[in-house]
């Protein structure tokens, strides 16, 4: 059974799915919040939340039988995109590794943070709103021509769709997923540039995801690189 609560503000929902996770509540809820104070980012950075956009975050109690925990974040996307795409006047596609995009423009993203057996997916959806003044452009589904979209009723379906993608994981394991990723990802041969948490930049172009869930990357000499973590610039 999926449980929706809804809080006015927190500082953020993953953070307290975190604590209720390690306070031993079951997988299966999800937290919305009308407004984040202390929402994060990838590799730490904070994220605006205006009031209007989807905040939520959920959690999975993994166990031994599961594909890797990270691959959770190919789970996500496919929910996410499920979500969006058709809302938008624009395409939609995934990102590696956490980011939905219609036309360039990041719509959402997906954070994951574990804390023992389970991993939280913390989730940010541009619904009314978009932040300004940014290195990178972004859109919202208002602006994609979804002028009725609203969260709480978005939360309703994305839960439905993560349920969807997780019980398909869990019954089929990661090579479905990956291949509906694939679907809806950049296309093979998209030029990117890949700056890794150590600052080291690789340039080449996607190739694929390999079998645990890495980007491969082609590098301008013909050989492959895969990629474990890093921000993803396409070029």
């Amino acid at each position: 059974m999926t449980f929706l609560r809804f809080v006015e503000e927190t500082g953020s929902t993953n953070a307290d799915m975190l604590a209720l996770a390690e306070q031993g509540m079951p997988e299966g809820g999800w937290l919305r919040a009308g407004r984040q104070t202390g929402g994060r980012g990838r590799m730490g950075r904070a994220w605006e939340s205006p009031t209007g956009n989807l905040y939520c975050s959920t959690f999975v109690r993994t166990v031994a039988s599961d594909p890797m925990a990270h691959t959770l974040a190919l789970v996500a996307a496919n929910a996410v995109h499920a979500l969006v795409a058709p809302l938008c006047a624009g395409q939609a596609r995934i990102k590696w590794p956490n980011d939905i995009l219609v036309d360039g423009a990041k719509i959402a993203g997906i954070l994951l943070e574990r804390v023992g057996d389970a991993i939280v997916i913390g989730i940010g959806i541009n619904v009314t709103h978009y932040p300004t003044g940014l290195d990178r452009p972004v859109t919202s589904l208002v602006d994609q021509g979804a002028v009725d979209a609203e969260a709480g009723p978005l939360l309703e379906r994305l839960a439905q769709l993560f349920a969807h993608w997780l019980s398909i994981w869990r019954a089929q394991g990661l090579e479905p997923v990956r291949t509906h990723w694939l679907l809806n990802a950049h296309p093979c041969g998209t030029p990117m540039r890949v700056i890794q948490p150590d600052g080291e930049v690789v340039e080449g172009a996607f190739d694929t995801l390999d079998r645990q869930g890495m980007l491969i990357l082609r590098l301008a000499n013909g050989q492959s690189r895969a990629i474990h973590a890093g921000d993803i610039i396409l070029t």
